[in-house]
């Protein structure tokens, strides 16, 4: 289980390193006013950051992630491998539930985590450098909330991070687990690194448009607030106002950079947790060919009893 909390932090590192600007423009399309939009879309938007904030404002609140996601992808990676553990059975539910269980225990983490980290990015918009920054950094913001609206108050958004974690994990582990087989990545095959990068981009392009409108009314919540105004009384009045303004189309703002962001980020972080525990599971056995055929696929979370495609290349 250690190596999985490990190969964790290290995926999430890399993912967010990849992602974080995408994610930036997300935020700014899905939260913008409808009524003075300052983008036109994803592109325009990208360009707009770039050239009012400079290059660093695409990376604005990534001090959040980079911290928060190394230890949510610790948590994801070893809560669904020791939950797979203790199901036994390597079966599709089971996938989905040990995701699903994983996704509901990192909320605690990642609900504050992206609080800061929207506060973060919407600060200074348009501005290559801030006048007044309300905010120093990621752990001053989640201070001054604290501080202003206590435990309340830095769990904001905690409700609907509820609802998109634990059902959009569980799709992330299912996908990944069924295209993995479906493609037979194997230690030998050539091609196992492209295939092992193609599962896990489509297994958060599935998580997030599982969930998506969802994170539209989260970041929206979220939001509420900055500049000292609040719009919403809760998740059901900013579902209401957000349809009656702008239709339910507002339930994909950002959702084309959302995906642009999804398939490179899971990429790189399924690839890399798996290649991490392949190598390093392999250095404790000496050779994972010598070893002994465990039907086990090729996940980077437990070792599997019934697996029927990727052999013994995660072992316990």
């Amino acid at each position: 289980m250690a190596l999985d909390f490990a190969a964790g932090c290290i995926g999430g590192a890399a993912g967010v390193l990849v992602g974080h600007p995408f994610d930036t423009v997300k935020v700014r399309l899905q939260v913008q006013n409808v009524d003075k939009p300052l983008y036109r879309g994803t592109i325009h938007c990208f360009q707009s950051i770039i050239r009012q904030e400079s290059m660093l404002g695409l990376y604005k609140g990534i001090g959040s992630p980079m911290l928060g996601l190394t230890f949510i992808n610790a948590i994801v990676f070893g809560v669904q491998g020791n939950a797979m553990r203790k199901l036994g059975r390597d079966t599709p539910l089971n996938q989905f539930l040990a995701g699903a269980s994983a996704g509901a225990i990192q909320c605690v983490i990642c609900c504050p985590m992206e609080l800061a980290k929207t506060r973060m990015q919407l600060q200074g918009t348009g501005e290559k450098k801030s006048k007044r920054k309300v905010y120093k950094n990621s752990v001053d913001c989640l201070v001054r909330i604290y501080n202003k609206e206590g435990i309340r108050g830095i769990n904001r958004g905690m409700v609907t991070t509820l609802v998109r974690e634990t059902p959009g994990f569980g799709v992330y582990f299912l996908t990944y687990d069924t295209l993995t087989r479906s493609l037979g990545c194997e230690p030998e095959d050539p091609y196992m690194i492209p295939k092992l990068l193609f599962a896990g981009g489509m297994s958060g392009i599935a998580s997030w448009i599982s969930t998506y409108p969802v994170d539209v009314i989260k970041s929206r919540l979220q939001a509420d607030g900055v500049g000292g105004v609040n719009r919403y009384s809760g998740i059901m009045d900013c579902v209401r106002q957000s349809v009656k303004k702008e239709g339910w189309r507002v339930f994909t703002r950002g959702l084309t950079s959302t995906l642009l962001r999804a398939f490179p980020v899971n990429a790189t972080t399924f690839a890399t947790v798996t290649l991490f525990l392949m190598y390093m599971r392999d250095g404790e056995e000496c050779s994972i060919q010598d070893s002994e055929p465990q039907s086990v696929q090729l996940q980077p979370l437990q070792p599997q009893a019934q697996s029927t495609s990727m052999q013994a290349i995660v072992q316990q």
